[in-house]
Protein backbone atom coordinates (compact mmCIF):
# COMPACT_ATOMS: atom_id res chain seq x y z
CA UNK A 1 0.00 0.00 0.00
CA UNK A 2 1.48 3.30 -0.83
CA UNK A 3 1.34 5.67 1.81
CA UNK A 4 1.05 9.41 1.12
CA UNK A 5 3.86 11.84 2.08
CA UNK A 6 2.46 14.40 4.64
CA UNK A 7 2.96 17.96 4.55
CA UNK A 8 5.62 17.66 7.45
CA UNK A 9 7.17 14.51 5.19
CA UNK A 10 7.51 16.82 1.85
CA UNK A 11 9.01 19.99 4.27
CA UNK A 12 11.36 17.49 6.01
CA UNK A 13 12.28 16.48 2.02
CA UNK A 14 13.04 20.14 0.78
CA UNK A 15 15.04 20.79 3.83
CA UNK A 16 17.25 17.49 2.91
CA UNK A 17 17.38 16.95 -0.54
CA UNK A 18 18.66 13.74 -2.46
CA UNK A 19 20.86 14.92 -4.87
CA UNK A 20 20.64 12.26 -8.16
CA UNK A 21 23.40 9.53 -7.94
CA UNK A 22 23.63 9.84 -4.48
CA UNK A 23 22.94 7.53 -1.93
CA UNK A 24 20.70 9.45 0.44
CA UNK A 25 16.85 8.82 -0.41
CA UNK A 26 14.03 10.99 1.01
CA UNK A 27 12.32 9.38 3.86
CA UNK A 28 8.34 9.44 3.33
CA UNK A 29 8.04 11.09 -0.14
CA UNK A 30 9.57 8.51 -2.55
CA UNK A 31 7.14 7.66 -5.09
CA UNK A 32 8.65 6.15 -7.72
CA UNK A 33 6.77 7.68 -10.44
CA UNK A 34 3.55 6.99 -8.96
CA UNK A 35 1.22 9.37 -9.30
CA UNK A 36 -0.15 10.63 -5.50
CA UNK A 37 -2.18 12.78 -3.56
CA UNK A 38 -0.09 16.30 -3.01
CA UNK A 39 -0.02 17.22 0.29
CA UNK A 40 -0.40 21.31 -0.23
CA UNK A 41 -3.41 23.44 -2.19
CA UNK A 42 -2.79 23.89 -5.97
CA UNK A 43 -2.02 27.17 -6.12
CA UNK A 44 -4.72 30.05 -6.56
CA UNK A 45 -4.99 31.52 -10.32
CA UNK A 46 -4.70 35.50 -10.08
CA UNK A 47 -6.42 37.18 -12.77
CA UNK A 48 -3.04 39.53 -13.37
CA UNK A 49 0.77 39.91 -12.46
CA UNK A 50 0.79 42.40 -9.50
CA UNK A 51 1.49 45.82 -9.60
CA UNK A 52 3.50 47.32 -6.80
CA UNK A 53 5.59 50.49 -6.19
CA UNK A 54 9.27 50.72 -6.43
CA UNK A 55 10.33 51.27 -2.94
CA UNK A 56 8.73 54.60 -2.11
CA UNK A 57 8.69 56.53 -5.57
CA UNK A 58 5.28 57.04 -7.16
CA UNK A 59 6.62 54.57 -9.87
CA UNK A 60 4.57 51.42 -10.25
CA UNK A 61 5.69 48.38 -12.21
CA UNK A 62 4.27 44.64 -12.31
CA UNK A 63 5.40 42.08 -10.10
CA UNK A 64 7.17 39.89 -12.68
CA UNK A 65 9.53 41.61 -15.10
CA UNK A 66 10.55 40.69 -19.00
CA UNK A 67 13.92 40.86 -19.31
CA UNK A 68 15.29 41.22 -23.27
CA UNK A 69 18.82 40.18 -22.78
CA UNK A 70 18.53 37.57 -25.18
CA UNK A 71 16.53 39.64 -27.83
CA UNK A 72 18.16 40.36 -31.01
CA UNK A 73 19.94 37.31 -30.89
CA UNK A 74 18.90 33.88 -29.27
CA UNK A 75 15.56 35.41 -29.37
CA UNK A 76 13.89 36.01 -32.99
CA UNK A 77 11.29 38.60 -34.22
CA UNK A 78 8.30 36.01 -33.76
CA UNK A 79 9.01 34.62 -30.63
CA UNK A 80 9.89 38.26 -28.83
CA UNK A 81 6.14 39.29 -29.84
CA UNK A 82 4.09 36.91 -28.89
CA UNK A 83 6.37 36.87 -25.68
CA UNK A 84 5.58 40.57 -25.29
CA UNK A 85 1.57 40.31 -26.01
CA UNK A 86 1.54 37.39 -23.32
CA UNK A 87 3.08 39.69 -20.77
CA UNK A 88 0.71 42.40 -21.51
CA UNK A 89 -2.00 40.13 -21.92
CA UNK A 90 -1.53 38.88 -18.06
CA UNK A 91 -0.94 42.55 -17.02
CA UNK A 92 2.80 42.74 -17.36
CA UNK A 93 4.26 46.37 -17.45
CA UNK A 94 8.02 46.14 -16.91
CA UNK A 95 10.14 45.64 -20.07
CA UNK A 96 13.30 45.51 -19.20
CA UNK A 97 16.79 46.55 -21.69
CA UNK A 98 20.26 47.85 -21.65
CA UNK A 99 22.11 49.75 -24.99
CA UNK A 100 24.68 46.84 -24.59
CA UNK A 101 22.36 43.85 -25.15
CA UNK A 102 22.71 42.29 -28.16
CA UNK A 103 24.77 45.46 -29.05
CA UNK A 104 21.84 47.39 -29.31
CA UNK A 105 19.33 44.92 -31.50
CA UNK A 106 17.18 43.79 -28.11
CA UNK A 107 16.40 47.81 -28.07
CA UNK A 108 15.71 47.83 -31.71
CA UNK A 109 13.40 44.81 -31.38
CA UNK A 110 11.68 45.89 -28.68
CA UNK A 111 10.62 49.55 -29.51
CA UNK A 112 9.80 47.92 -33.03
CA UNK A 113 7.66 45.41 -31.39
CA UNK A 114 6.14 48.73 -29.03
CA UNK A 115 5.26 50.56 -32.52
CA UNK A 116 3.85 47.70 -34.60
CA UNK A 117 2.08 46.32 -31.54
CA UNK A 118 0.72 49.36 -30.57
CA UNK A 119 1.89 49.11 -26.93
CA UNK A 120 4.06 52.02 -26.15
CA UNK A 121 1.54 53.33 -23.61
CA UNK A 122 1.00 49.90 -21.82
CA UNK A 123 4.55 49.07 -20.71
CA UNK A 124 6.95 50.62 -18.53
CA UNK A 125 10.36 50.53 -20.76
CA UNK A 126 13.38 50.29 -18.02
CA UNK A 127 16.88 50.60 -19.83
CA UNK A 128 20.34 50.85 -18.78
CA UNK A 129 23.83 52.81 -19.71
CA UNK A 130 27.73 52.45 -18.94
CA UNK A 131 28.16 49.03 -19.61
CA UNK A 132 29.60 47.69 -23.47
CA UNK A 133 31.45 45.41 -24.88
CA UNK A 134 34.55 46.45 -27.47
CA UNK A 135 36.58 43.65 -29.05
CA UNK A 136 34.46 40.97 -26.90
CA UNK A 137 35.54 42.69 -23.75
CA UNK A 138 33.81 44.42 -21.56
CA UNK A 139 33.73 47.86 -20.66
CA UNK A 140 32.33 50.22 -18.48
CA UNK A 141 31.86 53.64 -18.58
CA UNK A 142 30.11 55.76 -16.16
CA UNK A 143 31.60 59.16 -17.01
CA UNK A 144 28.66 61.65 -18.00
CA UNK A 145 29.72 62.20 -21.87
CA UNK A 146 29.40 57.93 -22.40
CA UNK A 147 26.27 57.69 -20.41
CA UNK A 148 24.17 59.95 -21.72
CA UNK A 149 25.65 59.19 -25.40
CA UNK A 150 24.64 55.38 -24.61
CA UNK A 151 20.98 57.23 -23.69
CA UNK A 152 20.37 58.94 -26.69
CA UNK A 153 21.48 55.89 -28.75
CA UNK A 154 18.85 53.63 -26.73
CA UNK A 155 15.88 56.61 -27.55
CA UNK A 156 16.68 56.37 -30.89
CA UNK A 157 16.93 52.56 -30.96
CA UNK A 158 13.57 52.52 -28.83
CA UNK A 159 12.17 54.99 -31.14
CA UNK A 160 11.04 57.09 -28.10
CA UNK A 161 11.64 60.61 -27.01
CA UNK A 162 12.23 59.34 -23.50
CA UNK A 163 12.16 56.30 -21.24
CA UNK A 164 10.37 55.28 -18.03
CA UNK A 165 13.46 53.93 -15.87
CA UNK A 166 17.30 54.71 -16.93
CA UNK A 167 19.73 52.68 -14.87
CA UNK A 168 23.34 53.64 -14.52
CA UNK A 169 24.14 49.54 -14.59
CA UNK A 170 27.44 49.63 -12.54
CA UNK A 171 29.86 50.99 -10.27
CA UNK A 172 33.44 52.08 -11.71
CA UNK A 173 35.96 54.11 -9.04
CA UNK A 174 37.44 55.39 -12.43
CA UNK A 175 35.36 58.09 -12.72
CA UNK A 176 34.11 60.38 -9.68
CA UNK A 177 30.37 59.68 -8.71
CA UNK A 178 29.37 63.62 -8.95
CA UNK A 179 30.39 63.36 -12.80
CA UNK A 180 27.86 60.02 -13.09
CA UNK A 181 25.05 61.64 -11.40
CA UNK A 182 24.91 64.92 -13.35
CA UNK A 183 24.55 62.83 -16.25
CA UNK A 184 21.24 61.33 -14.10
CA UNK A 185 20.56 65.04 -13.49
CA UNK A 186 20.59 65.93 -16.88
CA UNK A 187 18.48 63.19 -18.22
CA UNK A 188 15.93 63.99 -15.60
CA UNK A 189 16.07 67.86 -16.28
CA UNK A 190 15.62 67.07 -20.12
CA UNK A 191 12.69 64.56 -19.93
CA UNK A 192 14.42 61.93 -21.63
CA UNK A 193 13.88 59.32 -18.63
CA UNK A 194 11.22 60.16 -15.64
CA UNK A 195 13.16 58.50 -13.39
CA UNK A 196 16.71 57.29 -12.28
CA UNK A 197 18.13 53.82 -10.75
CA UNK A 198 21.39 51.71 -10.63
CA UNK A 199 22.14 48.08 -10.98
CA UNK A 200 24.57 45.90 -9.66
CA UNK A 201 25.25 48.55 -6.85
CA UNK A 202 26.43 47.52 -3.36
CA UNK A 203 24.40 48.54 -0.37
CA UNK A 204 27.03 51.68 0.53
CA UNK A 205 27.28 52.37 -3.26
CA UNK A 206 23.52 52.85 -3.37
CA UNK A 207 23.69 55.15 -0.42
CA UNK A 208 26.20 56.91 -1.50
CA UNK A 209 24.21 57.71 -4.77
CA UNK A 210 20.98 58.31 -2.94
CA UNK A 211 23.01 61.26 -0.99
CA UNK A 212 24.59 62.59 -3.60
CA UNK A 213 21.38 62.90 -5.85
CA UNK A 214 19.26 63.98 -2.59
CA UNK A 215 21.91 67.18 -2.58
CA UNK A 216 21.38 67.98 -6.43
CA UNK A 217 18.28 70.28 -7.21
CA UNK A 218 15.92 67.92 -8.32
CA UNK A 219 16.14 65.84 -5.35
CA UNK A 220 15.18 63.04 -6.97
CA UNK A 221 17.02 59.97 -5.90
CA UNK A 222 17.61 56.71 -7.84
CA UNK A 223 14.37 54.37 -7.42
CA UNK A 224 15.80 51.32 -7.68
CA UNK A 225 18.82 48.93 -8.09
CA UNK A 226 18.70 46.15 -10.05
CA UNK A 227 21.01 42.66 -8.83
CA UNK A 228 21.19 39.40 -9.28
CA UNK A 229 19.08 37.89 -6.50
CA UNK A 230 17.73 34.05 -6.28
CA UNK A 231 17.85 31.19 -4.34
CA UNK A 232 21.23 30.25 -5.49
CA UNK A 233 22.43 34.10 -5.12
CA UNK A 234 21.49 35.62 -1.69
CA UNK A 235 24.25 38.14 -0.83
CA UNK A 236 22.34 41.18 -1.41
CA UNK A 237 20.58 40.10 1.78
CA UNK A 238 23.41 40.58 4.12
CA UNK A 239 23.66 44.55 3.79
CA UNK A 240 21.70 45.58 0.45
CA UNK A 241 18.61 44.47 1.18
CA UNK A 242 17.94 46.33 4.60
CA UNK A 243 20.35 49.23 3.03
CA UNK A 244 17.66 49.51 0.05
CA UNK A 245 14.55 49.62 2.65
CA UNK A 246 15.81 52.30 4.80
CA UNK A 247 16.64 54.16 1.96
CA UNK A 248 13.35 53.85 0.11
CA UNK A 249 15.10 51.73 -2.84
CA UNK A 250 13.40 49.28 -4.76
CA UNK A 251 15.00 46.13 -5.52
CA UNK A 252 14.64 44.80 -8.90
CA UNK A 253 16.22 41.34 -8.78
CA UNK A 254 17.55 39.95 -12.52
CA UNK A 255 18.25 36.60 -13.06
CA UNK A 256 15.74 35.23 -10.42
CA UNK A 257 16.14 31.73 -11.68
CA UNK A 258 20.06 31.46 -11.21
CA UNK A 259 20.83 32.13 -14.74
CA UNK A 260 18.48 28.92 -15.63
CA UNK A 261 19.79 26.74 -13.22
CA UNK A 262 16.62 27.06 -10.80
CA UNK A 263 14.29 25.84 -14.02
CA UNK A 264 15.80 21.78 -13.18
CA UNK A 265 17.07 21.71 -16.57
CA UNK A 266 20.75 20.25 -15.73
CA UNK A 267 19.50 18.15 -12.98
CA UNK A 268 20.74 15.26 -15.08
CA UNK A 269 22.95 16.32 -17.04
CA UNK A 270 23.74 19.52 -20.10
CA UNK A 271 21.32 19.66 -22.70
CA UNK A 272 22.80 20.45 -26.02
CA UNK A 273 20.81 23.58 -26.85
CA UNK A 274 21.31 25.20 -23.21
CA UNK A 275 23.93 28.19 -21.99
CA UNK A 276 26.01 25.97 -20.11
CA UNK A 277 26.24 23.77 -23.44
CA UNK A 278 27.36 27.11 -25.62
CA UNK A 279 31.04 28.30 -25.16
CA UNK A 280 29.83 32.24 -25.03
CA UNK A 281 27.42 31.11 -22.34
CA UNK A 282 28.72 28.03 -19.97
CA UNK A 283 31.12 30.28 -18.05
CA UNK A 284 27.87 32.26 -17.32
CA UNK A 285 26.17 28.98 -15.71
CA UNK A 286 29.11 27.44 -14.31
CA UNK A 287 28.80 29.31 -11.08
CA UNK A 288 25.69 27.36 -10.09
CA UNK A 289 26.86 23.61 -11.12
CA UNK A 290 28.41 23.31 -7.54
CA UNK A 291 26.81 20.49 -4.95
CA UNK A 292 25.22 23.09 -2.48
CA UNK A 293 23.48 24.49 -5.76
CA UNK A 294 22.57 21.11 -6.87
CA UNK A 295 20.98 20.40 -3.25
CA UNK A 296 18.93 23.63 -3.79
CA UNK A 297 17.84 22.83 -7.30
CA UNK A 298 16.82 19.46 -5.54
CA UNK A 299 14.69 21.35 -2.83
CA UNK A 300 12.79 23.60 -5.32
CA UNK A 301 11.72 20.80 -7.40
CA UNK A 302 10.43 18.90 -4.67
CA UNK A 303 8.95 22.16 -3.66
CA UNK A 304 7.10 21.87 -6.81
CA UNK A 305 5.50 18.32 -7.05
CA UNK A 306 4.56 19.21 -3.69
CA UNK A 307 2.62 22.27 -4.91
CA UNK A 308 1.95 20.90 -8.29
CA UNK A 309 3.41 23.81 -10.52
CA UNK A 310 6.96 24.05 -12.35
CA UNK A 311 10.28 24.29 -10.30
CA UNK A 312 10.62 27.54 -12.08
CA UNK A 313 7.80 28.97 -10.94
CA UNK A 314 8.67 28.03 -7.31
CA UNK A 315 12.02 29.86 -7.80
CA UNK A 316 10.61 32.91 -9.14
CA UNK A 317 7.58 32.66 -6.29
CA UNK A 318 10.17 33.08 -3.75
CA UNK A 319 12.32 35.76 -5.48
CA UNK A 320 8.76 37.60 -6.09
CA UNK A 321 8.05 37.98 -2.24
CA UNK A 322 11.38 38.63 -1.06
CA UNK A 323 11.50 41.90 1.29
CA UNK A 324 12.26 45.33 -0.83
CA UNK A 325 11.97 43.12 -4.31
CA UNK A 326 9.64 44.87 -6.60
CA UNK A 327 9.85 42.86 -9.56
CA UNK A 328 11.91 39.78 -10.63
CA UNK A 329 12.92 40.06 -14.10
CA UNK A 330 12.82 36.95 -16.42
CA UNK A 331 13.90 36.49 -19.24
CA UNK A 332 13.27 33.71 -21.70
CA UNK A 333 14.40 32.21 -25.52
CA UNK A 334 10.97 30.88 -26.86
CA UNK A 335 7.17 31.41 -25.99
CA UNK A 336 6.41 28.44 -24.38
CA UNK A 337 8.97 28.82 -21.67
CA UNK A 338 7.90 32.34 -21.38
CA UNK A 339 4.04 31.25 -20.11
CA UNK A 340 5.96 29.07 -17.69
CA UNK A 341 7.18 31.97 -16.68
CA UNK A 342 3.96 34.21 -16.95
CA UNK A 343 2.52 31.52 -14.58
CA UNK A 344 4.27 32.10 -11.79
CA UNK A 345 1.88 34.61 -11.30
CA UNK A 346 -0.75 31.93 -10.07
CA UNK A 347 1.94 30.87 -7.27
CA UNK A 348 1.78 31.39 -3.79
CA UNK A 349 4.50 29.65 -1.33
CA UNK A 350 2.82 28.22 1.80
CA UNK A 351 4.98 29.30 4.71
CA UNK A 352 6.40 25.99 5.69
CA UNK A 353 7.93 25.83 2.31
CA UNK A 354 9.48 29.36 2.29
CA UNK A 355 11.03 28.49 5.42
CA UNK A 356 12.35 25.28 4.50
CA UNK A 357 13.75 26.72 1.11
CA UNK A 358 15.41 29.84 2.93
CA UNK A 359 17.39 27.54 5.30
CA UNK A 360 18.69 24.85 2.48
CA UNK A 361 19.73 27.63 0.33
CA UNK A 362 21.62 29.61 3.25
CA UNK A 363 24.30 30.94 2.27
CA UNK A 364 28.04 29.25 3.60
CA UNK A 365 28.99 32.54 4.56
CA UNK A 366 26.68 36.00 4.17
CA UNK A 367 29.33 38.35 2.62
CA UNK A 368 27.99 41.03 0.66
CA UNK A 369 27.34 40.31 -2.86
CA UNK A 370 30.10 42.49 -4.69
Amino acid sequence: MLVQPSAAAWVKAIRAPRIPGSSRARSGVEHGGLRVDRPFAPAVTVPAVDIRRVGTSGLRVSALGLGTMTWGRETGDDAAAEQLRAFVDAGGTLVDTAAGYADGDSERLLGRLLADEGLAGEVVVATKSGVTRRAGARVVDVGRRALLGDLDASLDRLGRDHVDLWQVQAWSADVPLAETLSACEAALASGRTRYVGVSNHSSWQTALAVAGLRESRFGAVPVSDQVEYSLLARGVEAELVPAAGYLGVGLLAWSPLGRGVLTGKYRTGVPADSRAASPVWSGFVDRYTDRRSRRVVEAVSTAADGLGVEPLQVALAWVRDRPGVASAISGARTAAHWRSVLGAAAVRLPAEIVTALDDVSMPASWLPAS
